[in-house]
């Protein structure tokens, strides 16, 4: 399983419904997240360039992106960025392996 983290906006016209009628965020993405075979790690509303911020596992990217795509085509959002998450496990394994690579730039 991997993890992503994602930053969204909302439309002003589902600001506009968020308001008119309040409700958990969380449980719509949440579906959306385990019918995907994922987890939501958690969710949080945030001001600035984004709206909502979520941490997600899912299987693989191929979920991820079939998550983002269905969540924009639904039209709820503006934009959305997906950055995915290693471990610090994962960090160190590709320092390694970087270590070990024969490439160097140009010129060298």
């Amino acid at each position: 399983m991997a993890y992503y983290l994602i930053q969204a906006s909302y439309t002003s016209e589902a600001w506009a419904a968020l308001i008119k009628n309040p409700s958990d965020p969380k449980v719509r993405h949440r579906a959306l997240v385990e019918a995907l075979g994922g987890r939501m790690v958690d969710f949080w509303f945030a001001f600035g360039e984004f709206d909502v911020v979520t941490i997600v596992e899912l299987p693989d990217n191929v979920n991820m992106a079939a998550m983002a795509v269905t969540a924009i085509a639904a039209g709820a959002g503006t934009k959305l960025m997906t950055t995915p998450l290693l471990s610090v496990d994962e960090g160190l394994a590709f320092l390694k392996k970087a270590a070990d690579l024969p490439y160097r730039r140009p010129g060298q």
